[in-house]
């Protein structure tokens, strides 16, 4: 009897338990999708309108809340569970659900339809780099080459458009960081999932009810700096932050990465400098080019296709900007067509045949016979390889 109420009692204290319960009683009506490992996204457009992400397409579900009421009350307790709460002054939110799980609400009058829910489900187990060139994301060659450039400290920035697998694709490629080097994640909602036993996550925070206490990426990044970082990961570099970002790795914090929203590099690289002078640090716009430039050494440009995969379609290494100080880049691996192909789904990931600043790294590993696939960057040949 007394072990009974011992377990008991342990239920009823035990934050996964209370979860599950709080979401069987309600979400209930998307509880399956939930449960169900291959939707990977459940979007709730107001109480008669649920849409899921799975196998990469949206579709239409015959779910439905009973009523607006019911749906706040489901986010309040949602909300509640995570320690935050609906305010007037609050109408969208974000936060992170104990399995991981990404929420965001937009509540009225931000959202015109309603309240609105969206969940990006945690993935529970990422990906490994075999993984990676199963699918086609990345071919074996360029694999090698981004293995290099994280051991050797080149800062690399992950850009793509939305869903399109940039934090995925850094997650698992972190893997080459080595298992002694210290590592500050600085996310706003975590969903890296580093494996090395040195990992520092970071996480932003919202202000409280009276509007203070607010804890944003700025001021985590200036804090992990004092920090003693190894390497310094960045989840989505979106306002003044990038910054400090730029300046931190021109002065010999290497090895660093980060996300953002850019579909090509020279978009990238622009966005990187809009973001820089949305600070309150005025900068000459040719330093602050000059800064960029130095700071970023490659740019992987990541793509959703209409086939729902998601694969590195360019990467890009950063030159010093030129005499007028405008960006100079080099492209190492773009997308390529078939001879008589006409889709791009069909494209391959291929080398463009241009020497790469890791040349020295590349042939010290070539040689060693450890990435035997990287063998053509130095080789007498011009010739573009195959992947």
């Amino acid at each position: 009897m007394a072990d009974q109420k011992e377990a008991l009692t342990a239920e009823m204290i035990d934050p996964a338990e209370i979860f599950r319960r709080t979401l069987a009683k309600f979400l209930g009506p998307i509880q399956a999708y939930l449960a169900d490992p291959s939707v990977v996204e459940v979007m709730i457009n107001g109480p008669d309108e649920i849409f899921i992400e799975k196998h990469g397409q949206l579709v239409k579900t015959d779910a439905r809340f009973e009523n607006e009421e019911t749906l706040i009350a489901a986010i309040r307790n949602l909300l509640q569970f995570v320690g935050k709460r609906l305010a007037p002054d609050y109408p969208m939110i974000d936060a992170r659900l104990p399995d991981g799980s990404r929420v965001h609400v937009a509540m009225p009058p931000c959202s015109r339809i309603g309240p609105c829910m969206t969940i990006r489900k945690f993935a529970k187990e990422g990906f490994s780099v075999d993984y990676l060139v199963e699918c086609g994301t990345l071919t074996t060659m360029a694999l090698d080459y981004l293995r290099v450039a994280i051991e050797t400290e080149k800062n690399i920035l992950f850009a793509g458009g939305t869903s399109s697998g940039k934090t995925s694709v850094l997650n698992t490629l972190a893997t080459f960081i080595p298992p002694q080097e210290r590592i500050i994640v600085i996310e706003e909602s975590s969903e890296l999932q580093l494996r090395q036993p040195h990992v520092i996550q970071l996480e932003t925070r919202g202000p409280d009810r009276y509007g203070k206490g607010a804890i944003d990426i700025r001021e985590l990044f200036r804090n992990s700096l004092r920090m003693r970082p190894d390497r310094i990961i960045v989840g989505e570099t979106r306002g003044g932050e990038a910054l400090d970002l730029i300046q931190a790795l021109t002065s010999g914090h290497g090895g660093s990465m980060s996300t953002m929203h850019a579909d090509t590099p020279t978009d990238a690289l622009n966005r990187l400098e809009t973001m820089a002078l949305m600070s309150d640090v005025a900068i000459p716009l040719n330093a602050l080019r000059t800064q960029i430039s130095s700071s970023i050494d490659i740019v992987v440009i990541m793509s959703r296709f209409h086939d729902a995969s998601r694969r590195v379609v360019q990467i890009t290494e950063v030159l010093p900007v030129d005499a007028e100080y405008r960006y100079q880049m080099k492209d190492i691996f773009t997308l390529k067509l078939p001879e008589g192909g006409r889709k791009i789904e069909e494209g391959v990931l291929a080398w463009t045949g241009a020497r790469t600043a890791l040349l020295d790294e590349v042939q010290a590993r070539v040689l060693a016979q450890d990435l035997p696939s990287l063998a053509p960057f130095f080789a007498d040949t011009k010739s573009v390889s195959q992947p």
